[in-house]
């Protein structure tokens, strides 16, 4: 009898800890907002986790529990467009998940802008109508809808703007600072078609960009892992491999079945000459292409399957193994249509080494126009298969004058 009185009142006790510390009553009435809610994020934390892990089935059901916590404010759907966002993310081609993406943000702009009007609190409605814009900018640039991606845009910088300055509000509104300096001014750098449209906005500075978005992926709770995301890319974009490495290191151990991580650790590994791990990541993309696992598809195979080429040809000198994993790599490029990608053109470059290796100089031959074929005069593959070809050329004219003499 004793011994259930016991666990009756331990129980009891556990009970009440477990309100003394989380009273979602409480907490509501004690803030104006969900971005410095210390219960929402306690609820929503496995969510988002779940999410970037790429288990969306069991994210989507943490987020419509929050959605019907609070089915008037913009969080719950901006944290369901942004899921659908990142099922695009691993082949930004797929345009399976943009009408629903869409829908989600254009839910959150809706209920941000009630929320922005009934409120006194601006800055929370303004972050979540500049975020949700944001990635609609960003969906519409993908699909080239510069028009649609234009407004998105300056309706994105215009809430920026209500929350530049607020970081001591919350560290998630520096993300939009960070994002706005970097990108304001590496366009126009890599895509002057663009620079008339952007006479319009006022100037970036990258590196105060990369600055105020390393503090975000330190500070920040919901745009931590966005930060993060960015900067994997912007590092390599500046040439800092060694800085992309241990970020998307980081984050797939944080994430392992995320394969866009996945996917730049195993790059950026490679880029470093990090050899060793970069075969183990790349058998184990490969391994999660094969069995269909959620995000892993195509482009993640063509990054893999080359890496494992390349080693086994230069390192291993395993031929036979060496071919079957550069065939791979051009076949998943032709299955994403990029036969113009550094991946398909310099596994083209790798199958047409490996034949003359093996003196079938014709397939070698045929695998080196396929490189003029596709790729750029000032490319590094054009020139090595021109120059192969030429240097075929020559061989062949000196071995008939052998012949004649």
């Amino acid at each position: 009898m004793n011994k259930v009185l016991l666990t009756v009142w331990l129980f009891g006790m556990a009970v009440l800890a477990h309100a003394q510390l989380y009273d979602p009553s409480a907490f509501d009435k004690k803030y104006d907002g969900l971005l410095k809610h210390p219960g929402v994020q306690i609820e929503s934390a496995e969510a988002i986790n779940l999410m970037y892990n790429y288990k969306f089935y069991e994210a989507d059901k943490e987020f419509r529990w929050l959605r019907v916590r609070y089915p008037k404010h913009p969080m719950p759907y901006f944290l369901m467009g942004l899921a659908e966002w990142w099922k695009i993310v691993p082949n930004t081609d797929v345009t399976d998940y943009d009408t629903q993406c869409i829908a989600y943000m254009d839910t959150t702009i809706a209920l941000a802008e009630k929320l922005y009007d009934d409120s006194d609190n601006k800055l929370e409605p303004s972050f979540f109508l500049a975020a949700a814009y944001a990635f609609k900018g960003r969906l519409y640039s993908e699909r080239k809808k510069w028009t649609k991606a234009t407004f998105a845009g300056k309706n994105a910088l215009k809430y920026f703007e209500k929350c530049k300055g607020n970081a001591d509000f919350s560290p998630e509104l520096l993300f939009g600072d960070g994002m706005y300096n970097y990108y304001a001014q590496w366009i126009p750098e890599n895509y002057p078609i663009l620079k008339p449209i952007l006479m319009f906005f006022p100037k970036g500075n990258k590196l105060n960009g990369i600055k105020e978005l390393e503090k975000t992926a330190n500070s920040a709770f919901y745009t931590r892992v966005e930060a993060r995301y960015f900067l994997v890319q912007i590092y390599s974009m500046e040439n800092q491999y060694d800085k992309a490495y241990e970020m998307s290191k980081y984050m797939y151990e944080q994430y392992p079945d995320n394969p866009f991580f996945e996917r730049y650790y195993a790059r950026s590994a490679f880029v470093t000459g990090r050899l060793a791990e970069a075969e183990k990541l790349s058998k184990d993309i490969l391994e999660k292409v094969d069995r269909t696992q959620a995000g892993y598809e195509e482009v993640s195979g063509r990054t893999a399957a080359y890496i494992l080429a390349y080693v086994n040809h230069l390192f291993y000198k395993n031929l036979p193994e060496a071919r079957v994993n550069y065939q791979k790599a051009v076949d998943f490029a032709k299955q994403t249509n990029s036969t113009n990608s550094g991946y398909y053109l310099s596994s083209v470059v790798g199958l047409a080494k490996i034949a003359n290796e093996e003196k079938n100089y014709d397939l070698a031959q045929t695998y080196f126009k396929e490189v003029l074929d596709k790729a750029e005069r000032k490319s590094s593959q054009y020139k090595e298969a021109k120059k192969a070809l030429d240097d075929a050329k020559k061989s062949r004219r000196e071995e008939r004058r052998k012949r004649r003499d």
